[in-house]
């Protein structure tokens, strides 16, 4: 059995529509212990050192399942971004991210019998176009608080994609998951198909 440790849609969605046949068993890991000032200087390993966290969590609970763990980190400026709490503060988030780029690094883990046998990582470049004020005032209108399930504050599958005016990655990675390369994973060791 495959199992997705993580109750993200963005993420269900994303193996669901690969035909990935897997359960839902969302983790129970403290994301802030881990991010350490020494990890957080070094986001792409972040992402991967919480989605390792996240897989072997549930991996010790389910040791005869193949256990997927994924997470996602903003860097803005040489700084990670946190989702933010309230419309007011994705507002200024998106007013300081405007006309700039932003990278998201996703990271997955595959775990068996509570150990990480497999992780990789992806990073997406993203460069938001100088939206105007009003528009941003329609597009929070618009999207509400659905917004702050989401570190920058969009979605790209909805309205968001309206935000950039150009993306460099995978649209998986931007939605918080290395697809290819786990789908790849899942197949050396058996879970999938080849």
């Amino acid at each position: 059995m495959i199992v997705l440790a993580s109750a993200s849609a963005a993420r269900r969605r994303l193996l669901q529509d690969a035909g990935v046949d897997f359960e839902i068993d969302p983790a129970d890991v403290d994301e802030a212990a881990l991010k350490t000032p020494d990890a957080r200087r070094d986001p792409a390993g972040l992402s991967v050192l919480l989605a390792s966290a996240k897989a072997r969590d549930v991996s010790r609970r389910r040791p005869k399942d193949w256990v997927v763990g994924s997470d996602q980190i903003l860097s803005f400026e040489s700084g990670l971004i946190s989702k933010a709490t309230s419309l007011d503060e994705a507002r200024a988030r998106l007013r300081e991210m405007r006309g700039r780029e932003h990278v998201l690094w996703s990271g997955v883990a595959l775990a068996w019998g509570g150990k990480v046998v497999w992780s990789a990582r992806e990073a997406a470049t993203m460069t938001m176009r100088a939206f105007s004020d009003a528009f941003l005032d329609a597009y929070l209108a618009a999207e509400g608080a659905d917004l702050l399930t989401s570190v920058g504050c969009y979605r790209i599958e909805g309205r968001g994609a309206q935000l950039f005016s150009r993306i460099d990655g995978a649209h998986a990675t931007i939605m918080g998951m290395p697809l290819w390369p786990l789908l790849d994973a899942l197949r050396t060791h058996g879970a999938l198909p080849s």
